[in-house]
């Protein structure tokens, strides 16, 4: 069975606003929260936990640090919000230190990706047919980059394990954001040089267009789009949340690579929550990626970022599928389609994991 990479995962958010424990079963999560608020106030029941990325063969995680900016906040109960960058930066600062214990308390079971070697290590962990030798590796990323007071904290970060950075969420001090459109500001080109110099990978997700375009031409370095569908095909809230064809091309031409997120809002046009499920399926999964495959033409700058548990739950993601473990099902649609299992195995993995491969340093 091919291995996953799920590109998006905002694990530390889930643990410091609900209280989560991500080594727990998803069913379990389910049930210690049933009768509670959590399920509607992330609209919808749990689909993220430890046992079910070993289940699922989810190798490597992308795992944020992000908090929303106050007038974004949901009313009442998102506690990880914040008014000025020293705030966000005591936020994300409790999160890295959150990845930090998870990680050292449960060595077994996790570890964070600094390097290729790290890489290396994982991918033949992961070959071993020991399950005790397979652990889940975590990409530390920050989306929305407001927490850097200036671009010159960011080796700050690098050296605590960040690897990749997302300017915007929604609009920060350095880049218009999804729903709030802007480019590059002077601090937001700065912080372009900042990371290219450290040799930090660039994420495109959650910058407006013009941010995109930006980043495309002028930052050398290596360049993704986390969890981003193809706006010809999608609907969100924020029209500039997801990639133009124009901006998909480029990032192939760029050598990048874009994860799909398998949310309903964004498969379906008109599907909102708390609409049924079952009007969206695996195929409609398929559709997206296969819209990005013939548009640059081939298989080979698509990926998957579940986002899952991010702002959603069970109740807004395709018919088909339960949790993460579920995400390699998406490779059987693929099959069942045409794609032949070499480029079944780019998508679920390999193009993630060529990309990390150029984008992680060495040692």
């Amino acid at each position: 069975m091919t291995l996953i990479v799920d590109a998006h995962s905002d694990i530390a958010w889930n643990a410091l606003t609900f209280g989560r424990d991500v080594l727990r079963p998803v069913m379990i999560t389910r049930e210690l929260e049933r009768g509670t608020l959590t399920p509607s106030r992330n609209r919808g029941q749990a689909l993220v936990g430890w046992p079910e990325w070993l289940l699922g063969r989810v190798a490597v995680v992308f795992a944020s640090l992000f908090a929303a900016p106050v007038h974004r906040a949901e009313a009442g109960w998102e506690v990880l919000h914040y008014a000025t960058p020293d705030a966000a930066r005591s936020l994300l600062l409790a999160q890295l230190d959150y990845y930090e214990r998870l990680v050292g308390e449960n060595p077994e079971k996790l570890m964070l990706l600094r390097t290729r070697r790290d890489l290396d290590g994982l991918m033949q962990a992961w070959q071993s047919n020991d399950l005790r030798e397979r652990r889940v590796g975590l990409l530390l990323m920050m989306e929305g980059a407001e927490a850097l007071r200036h671009p010159d904290e960011l080796p700050e970060w690098q050296a605590r394990g960040l690897r990749l950075l997302a300017p915007a969420w929604a609009a920060t001090r350095y880049a218009g954001g999804s729903g709030e459109p802007g480019g590059f500001t002077a601090a937001g080109r700065r912080l372009l040089e900042v990371t290219a110099e450290l040799g930090l990978m660039l994420d495109l997700t959650h910058l407006d267009d013009a941010g995109v375009l930006e980043a495309l031409d002028s930052f050398p370095g290596t360049l993704l789009a986390s969890h981003s569908n193809p706006r010809a095909l999608g609907h969100s809230l924020y029209a500039n949340r997801h990639l133009t064809d124009a901006a998909i091309r480029r990032l192939a031409e760029r050598g990048g690579v874009m994860g799909i997120v398998p949310y309903n809002r964004f498969l379906r046009r008109g599907w909102e929550y708390p609409d049924p499920r079952q009007s969206v399926s695996l195929d409609d999964v398929f559709a997206h990626i296969d819209y990005v495959c013939q548009l640059v033409g081939n298989a080979s700058h698509v990926g998957l970022g579940s986002d899952f548990d991010g702002g959603f739950g069970l109740e807004s993601i395709p018919v088909g599928l339960d949790s993460v473990a579920d995400l390699g099902l998406i490779g059987d649609t693929l099959s069942r389609h045409g794609y032949p299992a070499a480029q079944v195995e780019a998508v679920l993995s390999g193009n993630w994991l060529g990309l990390l491969q150029r984008g992680l340093p060495e040692t």
